[in-house]
């Protein structure tokens, strides 16, 4: 087995750098970050290879800053695989790529029935890769030299697996699918934080009452502060069955928290206070939340037939011509065009129905231009069809 050295200071780095700045061609990037462990997403650990350069891994904590490879690579063309995972990571270390590929997407895009870094690199290259260390706590420190190599082959084969992958993209006709895709990932803005996060708290639908929300909200958020204050996951901290277990018992003092049998984590108990003063401040709450927010999302496609007929017809009518276009051009449907996207053009189509209008409609939506020429007139067909009653009756699902 190789040995490993993580690069963990910035002369380290800035030797690395030019060693990678010399290497030729694009440069395999991937990110190993400690979720599930620790409330940051940080990176733990970066892993850069290229041709001619080697493999180098970076301990992110250690480094001062990486100006020197972002100065070094930030120019070439970058090899991710899911890249939408890695890039906040990335780009919170200050490195952000100009042009990337796509390993897991351009393997989505040409079909392949599995797209996990493990898979692809098998399928493509006959390689197998041991998985073992995938969801380990990269916070660890010293990194055992089995994780290292772990991390070090996730980027070694990932340019031989880039060319590969561009050779079937090219001999399939859809590099610039390819290309638009990987456009989108690097320019998809970063989503707005979500509100009332609280309420994806797992179990909270079993909870009844304005009140006992309010209690809720505010426990939640002072696990939030604390895993925050600690660096630790907030599910390590208590789980949300904990959490919802102490709601559901609804205590009238600290002691009957503390006898809740499962309300348990590492924290339930050293930290009482804190998620006693959450009950009380909860309790004492003036605004309450709602039982529910309202949302922009369209109803459930089962009620489309009640609640809006003629879009119930145009979905019927369209939604199996993309299936079919997914299906001659050998990829998932949602890849060819989200079913979010085409429910909600469904819903509320353009005044004057032409591929031209349904096209803008889907490039407001955010539709990609191969998306939209692949699809739109498809759809705009469907929706006439369905008016005229010739749509091929169909379940359009959900």
């Amino acid at each position: 087995m190789a040995e490993y050295t993580v690069i963990a200071d910035d002369a380290g780095l800035e030797r690395a750098a030019q060693l990678l700045a010399a290497g030729d061609g694009p440069v395999a990037v991937d990110v190993e970050r400690a979720s599930g462990f620790r409330y940051s997403q940080r990176a733990y650990l970066i892993q850069v290879f290229r041709r001619g350069a080697g493999v180098h891994l970076f301990d992110p904590p250690a480094i001062t800053t990486f100006a020197p490879l972002q100065s070094a690579i930030g120019d070439v063309e970058w090899v991710l695989h899911a890249a939408s995972q890695d890039l906040p990571s990335l780009r919170e270390a200050g490195l952000d790529p100009t042009s990337i590929f796509d390993t897991e997407l351009a393997a989505r895009l040409l079909g392949h029935a599995r797209v996990g870094l493990g898979a692809v690199v098998e399928d493509t290259l006959g390689i197998v890769l041991a998985k073992a260390h995938s969801a380990a706590d990269w916070s660890t420190r010293p990194l055992p030299q089995s994780w290292l190599e772990y991390a070090a082959l996730d980027v070694e084969h990932l340019i031989d697996v880039r060319d590969a992958l561009a050779g079937e993209l090219e001999a399939q006709g859809k590099v610039e699918f390819a290309a638009q895709e990987f456009q989108a990932v690097l320019d998809r803005p970063v989503k707005p934080p979500r509100e009332d996060p609280w309420r994806r708290l797992s179990g909270l639908h079993t909870i009844r009452g304005r009140r006992a929300l309010a209690v809720a909200r505010a426990l939640w958020t002072a696990r939030e502060e604390y895993a925050r204050e600690q660096d630790i996951a907030p599910g390590r901290l208590v789980p949300d069955r904990a959490l919802v277990a102490a709601l559901a018992a609804d205590p009238k003092t600290k002691q009957d928290l503390a006898k809740v049998k499962d309300f348990t984590g590492r924290a339930s108990r050293s930290q009482l206070d804190r998620w006693w003063a959450a009950f009380e401040a909860g309790r004492a709450e003036q605004s309450l939340p709602p039982d529910r927010l309202p949302g922009d999302g369209l109803p459930p496609v089962r009620a489309w037939v009640d609640r809006n007929p003629p879009a119930d017809a145009r979905l019927k009518a369209a939604k199996p011509l993309v299936e079919q276009r997914a299906e001659e051009l050998s990829m998932p449907t949602e890849n060819l065009l989200t079913p979010e996207l085409l429910r909600r053009v469904a819903w509320a189509p353009p005044a004057e129905i032409s591929a031209e209008t349904v096209g803008t409609a889907l490039a407001e939506l955010g539709a990609r231009p191969w998306q939209i020429e692949q699809t739109a007139q498809l759809i705009a067909q469907a929706f006439v069809d369905s008016v005229n009653g010739d749509a091929a009756p169909s379940s359009a699902g959900s």
